[in-house]
C-alpha cells in the first residue's frame, strides 16, 4: 500500500514547509554544496516553492534567485527573487538580464512532465525536459556553476548523465531519501561548469533569434 503520509510529509508540516521536496534540494545541497552564499540561482519548475524558499535561505542577503514556472506562487518570500509565469520551454536566456548580467552560479530544475501512466512514456518526456535544461544550463551558467535537473529514470538516464559529463567537470546521479522509494525520480548533477569540449571557459552568450 503507499504510505502518502511519510515522514518528509509530517516533517514539512511541522517545520512549516510548502512542500516534502524541500528536503530533495537540502540533502543534494548537503552532499554536494550546489548552492552557496552570495548566489545568483535559476529555479526552473519553481512551483509551489518549497525550492525557491530553500535556495533564498541558502544565498542569503547578497544572493539572487530567478524562478520560472506555469503555475503562480502564491508565497511572499523574503530575499532578491524574480518570478517569471511562463513555460521555460519557451525561454532565450534574456529574461533575466537586469538580475543576471554575468549569468547563474547555480541552475536547478524540478520539472516533470505530465504523467501519461506509462512509464516508458513518461521517461521520454522527462528526458525531454532534461535535455531542454541542459540546453539553458550550457548558455547561462557561469564558468564552474552547477547544474541539477529531476529526472524518471529510465534506460536513456546514463545516456543523458554522459551528455551532462562533456561540459562539467563531474556528473553524477542522486536519488535523495526524501524520493519515495517506489518513486522513479532521480536527479543528475553537473558539477563544474567547463563549457565543453574545446570551450575557453567562457560562457556561451543566450540564443536569440535569426
Amino acid at each position: 500500500m503507499k504510505k502518502l503520509h511519510d515522514k518528509y510529509f509530517k516533517q514539512a508540516k511541522r517545520e512549516g514547509r510548502l512542500a516534502r521536496s524541500v528536503y530533495k534540494l537540502e540533502e543534494l545541497n548537503r552532499r554536494e554544496r550546489l548552492i552557496k552564499k552570495g548566489d545568483t540561482v535559476l529555479d526552473l519548475g519553481a512551483a509551489p516553492g518549497s525550492w525557491l524558499e530553500y535556495t533564498l535561505e541558502t544565498v542569503g542577503e547578497k544572493g539572487v534567485v530567478c524562478a520560472v514556472d506555469l503555475k503562480p506562487i502564491h508565497k511572499k518570500f523574503k530575499g532578491k527573487v524574480s518570478f517569471k509565469l511562463m513555460d521555460a520551454r519557451e525561454m532565450t536566456g534574456e529574461e533575466f538580464l537586469r538580475e543576471a548580467p554575468d549569468g547563474f552560479d547555480v541552475v536547478l530544475s524540478d520539472m516533470a512532465p505530465n504523467t501519461s501512466g506509462i512509464r516508458i512514456v513518461d521517461q521520454a518526456r522527462s528526458l525531454e525536459l532534461c535535455e531542454m535544461t541542459l540546453g539553458l544550463a550550457r548558455r547561462l551558467l557561469k564558468p564552474n556553476g552547477f547544474f541539477a535537473c529531476k529526472i524518471f529514470y529510465g534506460g536513456n538516464t546514463e545516456d543523458f548523465k554522459k551528455e551532462v559529463a562533456k561540459y562539467f567537470k563531474e556528473a553524477k546521479i542522486r536519488k535523495p531519501d526524501a524520493c519515495r522509494n517506489e518513486s522513479i525520480e532521480h536527479y543528475v548533477l553537473g558539477l563544474g561548469f567547463t563549457g565543453g569540449p574545446g570551450a575557453t571557459g567562457e560562457t556561451p552568450p543566450p540564443a536569440t533569434e535569426a
